[in-house]
């Protein structure tokens, strides 16, 4: 071997050398920052698993037995589970945790003699209107004039004023009274006729021989409330000793579905729903009912969504949830929600819902916040189902069997 060759196999050898040390030094400087992030583990924070409420969250909504009312419904629950997950959904428990005290809603026996108060608090009761009209001592055709546009202004329609005025000037001539309090007492008649309190308004699940669970879905267009009333129902229900089930089918709203969680969870009220938004509504429809018959609910409440392209595709989707509950469970209600103060645009929207689903009763929300009341007649009159519910205030408590005579005392002013 020459000089030469022997000088190039030592440089060879000398950049293999260095080649190897840098790539040992590189493995332990890159070990060295690996250790140095690591925390240990007492400085862990969440090295114990009841530290993360996140996952204590997590394993109750995984549990059924967290929140079931009974053994049972543990399996149950289980089947529902595994199928929201592979339909792109979750059943999330509303029940709160061990340290937070639940809600005690107000009783429904109590709550329409409070509202009732509070309507005749309310701006401009139509009531108060007609009776300062009758009341004066001699009534001119103007003044029954102002009688029928006073009616019509508070949305009692068109025909059913005709036929008041009508009832109220044969009163007029026959009786001839002019004293306020008989007046009043016949206006009070007349109205109650006209509201009708022969309708049977009562909850399809709170008759004694009402399906369990009973289903209730709850329609209407998206800012009448819709979903704030199937919290409150809930609440309801719960204060006359109920167990709930909700299910949140309103999926193109973000919202709809932690605004129900929201209400169910003060009260201990599951609630199933998508864990994206766009589902399929009927399939979150299909797992509640099946969540509901499985932890054998007194109730389930289906929330749907309001805002739809047009009527046809309303039609079809409130057609199709109620298809795939009743694979379940019998559809044992169809509440309308509307708003009071839409008057006549609310008539509208009541139609359209009657034919995509048919309705067995109306709630109206916000009767307290204007001359509306009117509606209660003219929506009963035009659909032929009951006003079963009134919203009268912001408050949880604030929804209330609807009666007939308490509704005509408060828009008179009688407390």
């Amino acid at each position: 071997m020459t000089t030469q060759q022997l000088l190039i196999l030592i440089a060879v050898l000398i950049v293999l050398v260095l080649a190897v040390v840098g790539i040992l030094v590189a493995v332990r400087k890159r070990r060295s920052q690996g250790d140095s992030r690591r925390p240990s583990r007492a400085e862990e924070p969440d090295a114990s698993p009841a530290a993360s409420s996140g996952d204590q969250a997590a394993g109750s909504a995984s549990h059924a037995s967290s929140a079931s009312p009974n053994p049972d419904a543990s399996a149950g629950s289980g089947s529902v589970d595994s199928k929201a997950s592979s339909q792109s959904s979750s059943v999330e428990q509303a029940a709160p945790s061990a340290q937070e005290e639940l809600a005690h809603p107000e009783a429904s026996a109590s709550r329409m003699t409070r509202l009732k108060a509070r309507l005749a608090k309310s701006p401009n009761p139509f009531g108060k209107a007609l009776f300062a009209i009758l009341t004066k001592d001699h009534l001119s055709e103007s003044d029954w004039e102002d009688v029928e546009d006073t009616l019509l202004m508070a949305d009692v329609g068109a025909e059913a004023s005709e036929q008041l005025v009508k009832q109220l000037r044969d009163d007029a001539r026959i009786t001839g009274q002019k004293d306020p309090a008989a007046v009043r007492s016949g206006l009070r008649q007349r109205l109650i006729d006209l509201v009708d309190p022969d309708m049977d308004r009562t909850l399809v699940a709170a008759r004694p021989q009402a399906n369990r669970p009973s289903v209730i879905i709850m329609v209407g267009v998206n800012g009448t409330g819709k979903t704030t009333t199937a919290g409150k129902l809930a609440r309801l229900f719960v204060a006359d000793g109920k167990s709930v089930v909700m299910g949140a089918a309103d999926t193109f709203r973000a919202a709809a579905a932690d605004q129900l969680e929201t209400w169910g969870g003060k009260v201990g009220v599951p609630v199933v729903r998508s864990d994206r938004d766009g589902a399929d509504p009927a399939s979150v429809a299909f797992e509640a009912a099946e969540r509901a018959k499985n932890d054998q609910a007194d109730v389930l409440i289906v929330d749907t969504a309001g805002r739809l392209q047009n009527k046809a595709n309303l039609m079809d989707q409130l057609g199709k949830i109620r298809r795939v509950i009743e694979k379940n469970l019998p559809v044992d209600e169809v509440l309308l929600v509307l708003d009071a103060t839409t008057g006549q645009n609310g008539m509208i929207q009541a139609k359209v819902f009657a034919q995509a689903i048919g309705v067995t009763g109306i709630v109206l929300t916000k009767l307290d916040g204007s001359a509306k009341g009117g509606i209660v007649i003219s929506v009963q009159r035009e659909l032929g189902v009951p006003v079963k519910l009134v919203g009268l205030g912001e408050g949880p408590d604030d929804l209330a069997v609807f009666d007939p005579e308490s509704f005509v005392d408060g828009i008179l002013g009688d407390e």
